[in-house]
């Protein structure tokens, strides 16, 4: 049993991407953003997204236009209650996503709806608890940019039922076409709780003078084979949602090698947060 009527909450990268693979694959998707703002910039990030498949002869324009044709914007959480599938997509906040949570358990009608989060770091079970379904919790994590890359980790807390896992997985595998890999349920999951320690390591040893942005980037991308270096990689996934995870891991394991660095910390701060606000690690305005 898949999902025909699919909600996202939250319409910025990853709300939209996910919306977007879910439209392609035939689904009717509703958006629900409270900023209006935020809400047109995620449908113009989507119609680009759709544009560019038709460009590189990837997306027939026909198939496009449908895409775009199943996807509706709304501002209201009301406007989930006959969805089939909820994803969550909002900032990477505990509390944020708990109150998320608990309007959804409110709203959404069939006691046969499965919610899920895509937090790349909490605890599904934090967020299960919100709710008086945590059977039907689970966590769907995908990776940014949502069309391009073909990884999803499927996150299942104490209390998710063996049904609402085998229907997320055949969602996301069979009608997505992601490959799924599946996590036990800590902070971090598998990609973070490997890839977030990486991070921090390059931003202490910029941090300390050991070598610049530059050099470290360069050292694992020709000595690693690695496509992109430590720095420009958190500079793409933002460095608050770096922060965000990392905060999470160290909450979680409290082992140092999971706590944000001080630079890492002014940083974000100071609004560098990376390729999203024009710098970071390096500069993107130009």
């Amino acid at each position: 049993m898949t999902f025909s009527r699919v909600g996202v909450v939250g319409c910025g990268l990853m709300g939209s991407g996910i919306a977007e693979v879910c439209a392609r694959a035939g689904a009717d998707v509703v958006v629900v953003e409270a900023s209006e703002d935020a809400k047109v910039a995620g449908a113009t990030r989507i119609e680009k997204s759709l544009d560019r498949g038709v460009r590189s002869g990837k997306l027939p324009e026909g198939e496009s236009e449908a895409a775009f044709g199943r996807l509706t914007f709304a501002s209201e959480m009301e406007a989930l209650a006959d969805r089939e599938l909820v994803v969550e997509a909002v900032i990477e906040d505990e509390d944020a996503k708990v109150d998320v949570f608990a309007t959804l358990d409110r709203v959404v009608t069939s006691d046969e709806a499965v919610l899920a989060s895509n937090t790349s770091s909490i605890p599904v079970m934090k967020l299960a608890m919100a709710t008086q379904r945590p059977t039907s919790v689970i966590g769907i994590h995908f990776f940014n940019p949502v069309p391009v890359m073909q990884l999803v980790e499927l996150v299942t807390s104490l209390l998710t039922s063996d049904e609402t896992s085998d229907r997320a997985t055949e969602f996301v595998s069979g009608v997505l076409g992601k490959r799924v890999i599946l996590s036990q349920d800590r902070a971090g999951f598998i990609v973070n709780a490997l890839l977030i320690p990486y991070l921090l390591s390059a931003v202490r040893m910029m941090e300390s003078g050991f070598a610049s942005a530059e050099d470290i980037d360069a050292g694992m991308m020709l000595g690693c084979n690695h496509p992109m270096g430590p720095l420009a990689l958190t500079d793409l996934i933002g460095l608050d949602t770096t922060m965000a995870v990392a905060e999470s891991l160290y909450e979680e394991f409290k082992e140092q090698l999971y706590a944000p660095p001080p630079l890492l910390s002014r940083m974000c701060e100071a609004g560098l947060l990376g390729r999203k606000t024009g710098r970071g690690f390096y500069d993107y305005s130009r």
